[in-house]
């Protein structure tokens, strides 16, 4: 039986891993140019974006195990459109929580990497 701080560790792991993809094609744009911004640190991340991030994370793994169960039982042809529509119901559960796909991707890119960050991240997934 898995842990509950395991389980809520997936659970970032997964809501991270499904917005990669989101975040870097909203970020390449053929005619802007290539900025990274610096990672912000555990300690400059206010409770009140951990709570929007904890928020998207619950809405964004619900979202992922819809589609992803409705893109197995699709047939072939209709993939690509689920999987569109997937993008678009992430990417609006993130924007409901007041974030941006960027900055919801940074922090939790930033939450897998920084585990003082991760903890107070999964005690608002609890």
């Amino acid at each position: 039986m898995k842990s509950a701080t395991g389980f809520y560790a997936a659970t970032l792991v997964a809501a991270g891993l499904v917005l990669a993809p989101i975040a870097s094609a909203q970020t390449s744009s053929p005619t802007a140019p290539s900025v990274t911004a610096p990672s912000p640190s555990s300690s400059t991340i206010p409770d009140k974006k951990l709570d929007a991030v904890a928020a998207a994370a619950k809405k964004v793994v619900a979202v992922s195990d819809m589609y992803e169960q409705k893109i197995a039982k699709a047939p072939e042809a209709d993939r690509q459109r689920l999987a569109s529509e997937a993008r678009e119901a992430t990417a609006k559960a993130v924007s409901e929580e007041g974030l941006s796909i960027d900055e919801y991707a940074t922090i939790m890119q930033t939450a897998q990497n920084d585990s003082s960050l991760r903890d107070r991240l999964i005690q608002r997934l609890k």
